[in-house]
């Protein structure tokens, strides 16, 4: 699989690594419901079989359930194979995530996940989701660079930050990369975003591109209705009515397109996400073997002028039957 370089000072990576928000299971906050963690540990040396030289993980996924896994698969794998993780949402008295960026808390977690994930340096280690106004980000971005100084983390990144945010940051560190949510579903990014990012060097590596399982392909009503109670999709307004009928009717478009190019429907939404002008690499989430082989292979799939234009009108559709419906 072909690498590009992430930021102007980065690793080289795929253009897919591979996303292990799922494979946290439930019993926290945004879990994905019950998942089976021998089916986790394969989903993940299938994807390094594929050529994935990456990994994305956070110490809040499961409660660092996640990184366990993605340690105990990468056992003797560790070499040539890059493990993102983040910090800076931690779990509450009362069970729900909160939000902690103080030193001495970042210093915390970051021991934590590296003992998780059974590694002596984390590749790439990145503030996970910033509250507005934070007061603390300054203090643990600052740590953070420090880590970098004593080698225990290479690269420092940043998830879900705005323009402003990247600002108070880089006048400490240098920001290698930033990780946003993109999809056809979901492209905010575009208009300030990936503009800065492509102006200042700064690496970005989407999440969601098939918005959390809806452009896969695979969902349906009966699908979305019947999600349990701990999957966080449940809650989600892109998983409700009036949005659901809309975004399955993007889906059934997509069909068409994905059918003529031989193609998933996965697929075809990764290789949207990623023709888009300064996206270095998308996470693609896995849960099974075979769920990664179903969407690896938009890494080469390039999409045409004229198919773009086609997925363009379903998202204006989309849009104007949103519309209708408010």
């Amino acid at each position: 699989m072909k690498k590009i370089r992430l930021g102007s000072a980065g690793p080289d990576i795929t253009r897919i690594g591979l996303g292990t928000w799922a494979i946290g299971g439930a019993g926290w906050q945004f879990g994905w419901g019950k998942q089976d963690d021998a089916d986790s540990i394969a989903a993940i040396r299938r994807a390094l079989d594929l050529g994935i030289n990456w990994i994305d993980t956070a110490a809040v996924y499961g409660l660092g359930h996640s990184e366990e896994m993605v340690g105990r698969a990468l056992e003797g794998r560790r070499d040539g194979v890059l493990v993102a993780t983040k910090c800076g949402k931690v779990p509450n008295p009362d069970s729900t995530i909160g939000s902690c960026l103080r030193a001495d808390s970042v210093r915390r977690e970051l021991e934590a996940s590296l003992r998780r994930l059974r590694t002596e340096r984390i590749d790439l280690y990145q503030v996970h989701w910033p509250v507005p106004d934070d007061r603390e980000l300054e203090e643990g971005w600052a740590e953070i660079a420090k880590a970098v100084r004593e080698g225990t983390v290479r690269w420092a990144g940043v998830s879900n930050f705005s323009v402003e945010q990247l600002k108070r940051v880089q006048a400490i560190h240098p920001v290698t990369s930033l990780q946003p949510p993109c999809s056809m579903l979901r492209r905010d990014i575009e208009q300030d975003l990936l503009p800065y990012c492509a102006a200042n060097g700064i690496g970005v590596i989407v999440y969601s591109p098939m918005q959390a399982g809806l452009l896969t392909g695979a969902f349906t009503r009966e699908r979305a209705a019947a999600l349990p109670e701990d999957d966080w999709r449940r809650r989600s307004p892109a998983f409700q009515e009036p949005e659901l009928s809309a975004n399955l009717a993007v889906v059934e478009g997509l069909r068409v397109i994905a059918a003529r190019r031989g193609c998933s429907v996965g697929e075809l939404a990764i290789a949207w996400v990623l023709r888009r002008p300064g996206v270095t690499g998308a996470i693609v989430g896995a849960r099974r073997p075979d769920q990664i082989e179903n969407t690896v292979g938009a890494a080469d799939l390039f999409l045409t002028e004229a198919e773009l234009a086609e997925i363009e009108e379903l998202l204006a559709a989309r849009e104007r039957s949103h519309k209708a419906s408010e």
